[in-house]
């Protein structure tokens, strides 16, 4: 067997959601080939092309972010991320998959929603990717589509409960699509607020003379966003489908998911990094600073990370995804000057993910393997990625981070790669940074230089969620 194409990784500890290991790590023509103890007569005659030494670091998978939002439309804007530039600072933060939400606009077909978005990332990925759709039409054309698209490998389906006139669904559309997934075997994600209820609010506020950012808090209340998650709780029980509630933020609705769980029921979550580190106060800063932080469901008061952490160590939520929607504080937010309801809605993430969870481990909130469980594996599970993502075993894909677990690093949109003005975690300290990437072998970052190429990335067809079935 030729050493040509081979990557060696020596001397780190292996972490994945299952195992610790001090293990060698040999790679080839972009898969994962083999795991040797350090030391071991196997690794010992192990030859490469590239070594790379992992010594008192960790070599863990590279992160699969399951909620991103590259190029989407928002308000009269356009997240400010590329593919190019969203895919480059997920590199760089250790995110080597993403699955991002293909756009149904109203009157269009899935099919014709799918493809503008496939024309948006090909070729322009330096990481590997997969699509999720965003269903704005629900009807017998739509439903029919969704098997099609099933059979492609996308396989998750997103509806709102929220944005009346724009994505929102009413119960009745959205049993129908879940009752179709039952039948298909596709998953559906639910954005669970309840939009027609959250109109009436906002437009009090205004009337009151109330526009500033923290309003866009008060407003998306967490009695609302409860409400929505129990109602789409019971629609899935009605339809006999599978859920998956994105972005969660509150107590109240990770104690719906809670309940539904302790009745066996196939209910799943995830929640996002803002949620577990920033609150109302951030959202509440001032001279229209606020709007930075403006996203939805809205960052709550800081009593409710308490929940949240507990919620993901007792696997209530299973997922730590970013909903990675950017846009500059300068030109897009600022369209909410004097109207809070204007401020585009979504925040800059894709790269802090892993270095913000592994401060968790640092604090003791949760341990090395849940970290990957949570940012990787779990992911990958959900949305029919794994083997091939999510984990370090022979025959997944080489998609290999080296971390170390010792660098400190201050967060700052001065430092950072994404396409976007300022940090949500500005001055933010933290222990723990990406290294070296490979995806598929290929190495993106490098020593903390970026060696990727925009179309390294790969479109990924993905099978059916892992948990359901």
């Amino acid at each position: 067997m030729s050493s040509s194409t081979r990557t060696l990784i020596r001397g780190g500890l292996v972490v994945t959601a299952a195992d610790e290991l001090h293990a060698d790590v040999l790679a080839e023509d972009g898969r994962i080939v083999a795991l040797a103890a350090h030391g071991s007569g196997l690794a010992a005659g192990w030859t490469a092309a590239r070594t790379i030494d992992a010594t008192g670091k960790y070599v863990i998978p590279g992160g699969v972010d399951g909620h991103t939002h590259m190029e989407m439309p928002f308000g009269g804007t356009f997240a400010a991320d590329t593919f190019e530039t969203g895919t480059r600072a997920a590199a760089w933060g250790g995110t080597t998959t993403i699955v991002d939400f293909a756009i149904q606009s109203p009157g269009q077909s899935l099919r014709e929603g799918l493809d503008a978005w496939f024309a948006k990332a090909d070729g322009n990925c330096a990481i590997d990717y997969g699509f999720h759709m965003i269903m704005s039409d629900v009807n017998e054309s739509s439903l029919k589509e969704m098997d099609l698209l099933v059979q492609e490998g996308v396989s998750s389906f997103k509806l709102f409960m929220a944005y009346p006139g724009v994505f929102y669904s009413d119960d009745g559309r959205i049993l129908r699509a879940m009752q179709r997934a039952a039948h298909n075997g596709g998953l559906v994600m639910m954005h669970a607020e309840n939009g027609i209820a959250i109109d009436v609010l906002v437009e009090q506020a205004l009337a009151a003379g109330h526009t500033d950012p923290r309003y866009h808090g008060e407003v998306r209340k967490a009695l609302l966003e409860a409400e929505a998650t129990h109602r789409a709780i019971q629609l899935a029980r009605v339809a006999g489908a599978p859920l998956y509630v994105v972005h969660v933020s509150a107590e109240e609705a990770l104690a719906e998911l809670a309940a539904a769980r302790d009745k066996g029921l196939p209910v799943f979550g995830e929640t996002c990094p803002q949620y577990l580190f920033l609150s109302t106060d951030n959202l509440a800063e001032p001279d229209f600073e606020g709007a930075k932080y403006v996203c939805s469901t809205p960052l709550r008061p800081q009593d409710h990370q308490t929940a949240l952490w507990r919620g993901l160590r007792t696997d209530d939520l299973q997922v730590v995804s970013t909903d990675h929607c950017p846009f500059c504080f300068t030109g897009q937010k600022e369209l909410g000057r004097g109207d809070f309801s204007k401020i585009p809605n979504g925040l800059p993430g894709v790269e802090n993910r892993m270095d913000l969870l592994h401060q968790a481990v640092v604090e003791g909130r949760i341990s090395r393997r849940r970290w990957i469980d949570l940012a990787c594996a779990a992911p990958a599970r959900m949305f029919g990625l794994y083997p091939q993502k999510g984990t370090i075993a022979p025959g997944a894909d080489a998609d290999l981070v080296v971390y170390d677990p010792e660098a400190e690093q201050v967060i700052s949109a001065a430092t950072h790669h994404m396409n976007v003005d300022y940090s949500a975690y500005e001055g933010k300290r933290v222990r723990g940074r990406v290294e070296t990437v490979l995806s598929r072998g290929v190495p993106v970052i490098d020593s903390r230089t970026y060696v990727g190429s925009p179309g390294h990335g790969t479109y990924l067809p993905r099978g059916l969620c892992q948990y359901t079935g």
